[in-house]
């Protein structure tokens, strides 16, 4: 066999992103327009950054069960499911219900009422390690607040963070440079599943240390999961010093009834919420134990115009109470697992550098073979071969984040699949000179 040399492999990869492309634009003049008009308007032509890419982004005009529909009536299978917030596909008939149901009853009410306290209930029941509750807007809002709880309540002000965790657009640390418009919290970062470095870390911080932060699972920095060995050391060494160990589960509380930690038996002092509890309304939550909850009995003021909102509250028990039951998680979990478990198989039958991380309903393609136990820096090839996927994914009819990320939604069905696995394998094929 001839093996092409990489200055070869490199033009043909740009030879098929370029020709990837411009079938993509010729498919969506409509999304072009209305990119063209948003620019003007909207810096980038957007007001969400991760739904920015060139050459511009598809624009969607409809959504039903796991399918959509763009401007341009292409239909897609969503494997992108909101980035994880899609839980419930685009059409559930109980949480529409629910929504009607308030809309009839009055939007702005300016009052506590029965729901906030119902929705309360139901989640503290859920999460084992939430004895109370309180409601936001968004986990970014979550996250923010449950950190400044942990500095109030231990008098210390540092937090202990991981590189590639991603806590919100304000708490956001990437494996590579930094967000410029991070919080001001000082911050130490340690690396995602190095138990030695964070214990260490943790302890050497032990006098000004408030809390360490970290996803059971690192979402936007590739569905990295955490060594359950790695999540009970920090804990621990947390704890050893009376810091707040925070479980951000804005993703992963999907991995069961009661999130990962329940998965996993490793309980936080507090927990953070968001994404598809609201029930695909705007939501964010914090809670945890008794007593550091409290501190909003009389001395700490929560305030939030639109915390207890009526559309949420509605959507929220709807979703957590009739439709995303401990059977439905279960079954989710597994449907994601076997379609992993496929996926990496037909990866390494093609014997090439490619491979699906992450846990349950959540994945991410990595184009390299090495286990991954923490975010990288990702080479140019491989980001070029991301993005072809993208492209021929999209071409196939398969609706994935750009970035690689793929999120199950409760409507996706083994059939469903089967379309993304044969466009996987399509892309073995297609492209394996440029994989090998």
């Amino acid at each position: 066999m001839m093996l092409q040399s990489p200055g070869h492999q490199n033009s043909s990869l740009d030879a098929a992103l370029l020709e990837a492309r411009e079938r993509y634009t010729a498919k969506r003049p409509k999304s072009a327009a209305l990119h063209r008009a948003a620019v003007e308007v909207l810096p980038g032509g957007n007001t969400r950054t991760v739904l920015a890419y060139a050459p511009f982004p598809t624009a969607m005009a409809r959504g039903e069960g796991c399918r959509l529909r763009d401007v341009d009536d292409n239909i897609y299978l969503d494997l992108c499911g909101e980035y994880t917030a899609g839980l419930f596909g685009h059409s559930d008939s109980r949480i529409r219900a629910a929504l009607h149901g308030a809309l009839a009853r009055g939007l702005s009410l300016a009052a506590v009422g029965e729901a906030e306290q119902r929705f309360a209930r139901i989640l503290c029941s859920r999460f084992p390690s939430i004895d109370m509750i309180r409601f936001t807007n968004s986990g970014t809002e979550a996250n923010l607040i449950a950190l400044s709880v942990a500095q109030v309540v231990t008098g210390r002000s540092r937090i202990i963070a991981f590189r590639g965790g991603y806590h919100g657009s304000l708490l956001y640390y990437p494996a590579t440079g930094f967000n410029p418009i991070n919080a001001t919290f000082p911050v130490t970062l340690c690396n995602y599943n190095d138990i030695d470095g964070t214990v260490g870390a943790i302890r050497s911080a032990a006098g000004e240390l408030a809390a360490v932060i970290v996803e059971p699972m690192l979402g936007s920095g590739g569905c990295i999961a955490a060594d359950p060995f790695f999540l009970a050391a920090i804990a621990e060494a947390a704890r050893g010093v009376g810091a707040i160990l925070i479980f951000d589960e804005v993703m992963t509380s999907r991995m069961s009834a009661g999130g990962l930690q329940q998965r996993l038996g490793i309980l936080p002092d507090m927990t953070t919420l968001g994404k598809y509890i609201g029930g695909g309304m705007s939501f964010g939550a914090f809670g945890g134990r008794h007593d550091i909850m409290d501190i909003f009995v009389s001395s700490v003021p929560h305030a939030g115009t639109f915390n207890n909102n009526v559309m949420s509250m509605a959507a929220g028990i709807a979703a957590m109470e009739e439709v995303f039951t401990a059977t439905a998680a279960a079954e989710l979990f597994a449907l994601g697992e076997g379609l992993r478990e496929q996926l990496n198989a037909m990866s390494d039958r093609a014997g090439v550098p490619l491979q699906f991380s992450g846990l349950g309903s959540l994945a991410t393609v990595h184009f390299r073979r090495n286990k991954i136990d923490r975010p990288y820096a990702i080479t140019s090839k491989e980001e070029a071969l991301k993005e072809l996927f993208f492209f021929d994914m999209l071409d196939s009819g398969v609706y994935i984040a750009r970035r690689g990320m793929m999120a199950l939604s409760l409507p996706t069905t083994e059939q469903d699949l089967a379309q993304f696995t044969t466009a996987v394998g399509d892309f073995l094929d297609a492209r394996a000179p440029l994989l090998r």
